[in-house]
């Protein structure tokens, strides 16, 4: 896809944000879960060594959540300061109880198809179903804080009996900074 348009597109999506996110349904039932992070988010994140050896800083983020059709799904846009421009679009089912997530980026090849749950501390976990991954990994999105909210990425390296952290971010209102 063109980097340009996506830039162009993604500028128009965000002019919309704020009339969109204010007359949402997204706060109600379980549709908060994810709803609690509709906004205009600065990321700062960083990323395990892959020698395991310690923590390097990323280049940040911008990431903007927003409720669309009346509350019927949170869509976010994740705009990582050099490029590689990505969206998911998260849908609650009600039978299963469970979020049903498809992430679109540039450089993947489709889509990644995700499922979530809510755990019993309110964190949002998040597993990778298709496609197939060489080791499981999750993501869990904690509880926001008064100043923002954090995310990790954990790999498995023992079939899901242990989580290893490799990627986490920490989320504050873009507009403070």
């Amino acid at each position: 896809m063109n980097t340009r348009y996506v830039k162009v597109l993604a500028g128009a999506i965000l002019g919309l944000v704020a009339p969109i996110a204010a007359a949402n349904d997204c706060m109600e039932g379980p549709m908060a879960q994810f709803g609690r992070y509709v906004g205009d988010w600065k990321i700062e994140d960083e990323a395990l060594a892959q020698d395991g050896s310690g923590w390097g800083p990323g280049k940040g983020a911008r990431w903007v959540f927003e409720c669309i059709g009346d509350g019927t799904a949170v869509q976010d846009f994740w705009m990582p300061n050099g490029g590689g421009y990505g969206t998911n679009l998260r849908t609650y089912n009600p039978d299963t109880e469970a979020w049903e997530i498809v992430w679109a980026a540039q450089g993947l090849n489709g889509l990644m198809h995700i499922a979530a749950k809510q755990d019993d501390d309110g964190n949002i976990v998040m597993d990778i179903l298709k496609p197939e991954q060489p080791q499981p990994r999750r993501i869990i999105f904690f509880v926001p804080d008064e100043g923002g909210w954090s995310w990790v990425q954990q790999w498995s390296f023992d079939g899901g009996e242990n989580w290893t952290d490799v990627y986490r971010i920490r989320a504050t209102p873009f507009a403070s900074h």
